[in-house]
């Protein structure tokens, strides 16, 4: 691989920033595109495709014949509160694939006892994702029902772009957590992207048919995420 081409994917990877590169099967040069950058028309939807898919394979292009080598970030889950619902989350999660952390500054519910196994963080969210920035290939799920712990983690899932964010709540709840968000401040197409009720709608009742329902919603988004380029540049 060419030195330059190594170079940005290491840049990117230290970014958590996701790339692919197209291998050309005739003379063996190499491009490289990242998400969230444009490129050329031509190479839009196959760039997109693979993106979405994290699939390696053979492309057939108007350019010709390439190799797709795909290089994701790993996807993580941060779910707001310890309660049943993160228990059934946590674990379902590794088995998809996906690193998960859970935040709650509740001592009495944010035990080891509780989530073997599971990174456990008893902090405010606020003051614990100060250490652990979110980012676009990061899953919020706020599932405490308490705004003064989900609020502000919701907010900073939104402004950085998180490829889902899910809160728990009746649609009465969240009406009242979309009046909290206006007031503030944030703007309706912000508020639009939370997902609330959280999960598919399968008719879970259960903590652990929630969690279901909740993990194939966040498998969902990060597979069918937008891949272009972010509005005013790329981020």
């Amino acid at each position: 691989m060419e030195q330059a081409i190594l170079g940005t994917l290491n840049r990117a990877r230290a970014a958590r920033r996701a790339a692919v590169t197209f291998s050309d099967l005739a003379d063996g040069g190499t491009q490289i595109f990242l998400e969230g950058d444009d490129c050329p028309a031509p190479w839009r939807l196959a760039v997109a495709r693979a993106l979405q898919s994290g699939k390696a394979g053979f492309v057939e292009t108007e350019h010709g014949s390439f190799f797709c080598n795909v290089y994701l970030p790993p996807p993580r889950i941060l779910v707001i509160g310890a309660v049943h619902i993160s228990q059934a989350l946590a674990q379902l999660a590794p088995v998809a694939g996906f690193d998960m952390t859970i935040i709650d500054p509740r001592t009495a519910f944010a035990t080891p006892e509780r989530f073997g196994g599971v990174e456990l963080i008893a902090e405010w969210p606020e003051d614990a994702l100060k250490l652990r920035p979110l980012d676009r290939f990061t899953a919020l799920a706020a599932v405490t029902h308490d705004p003064k712990i989900d609020d502000a983690p919701i907010r900073a899932a939104l402004a950085a772009d998180c490829f889902y964010v899910g809160a728990l709540g009746s649609r009465k709840t969240h009406a009242a957590r979309v009046d909290r968000f206006r007031r503030a401040g944030v703007a309706d197409a912000e508020i639009a992207r939370i997902r609330a009720p959280i999960g598919l709608d399968i008719g879970a009742a259960s903590p652990a048919e929630i969690a279901v329902a909740t993990l194939a919603e966040i498998i969902e988004a990060l597979r069918r995420r937008d891949v272009g380029p972010a509005e005013g540049g790329a981020p």
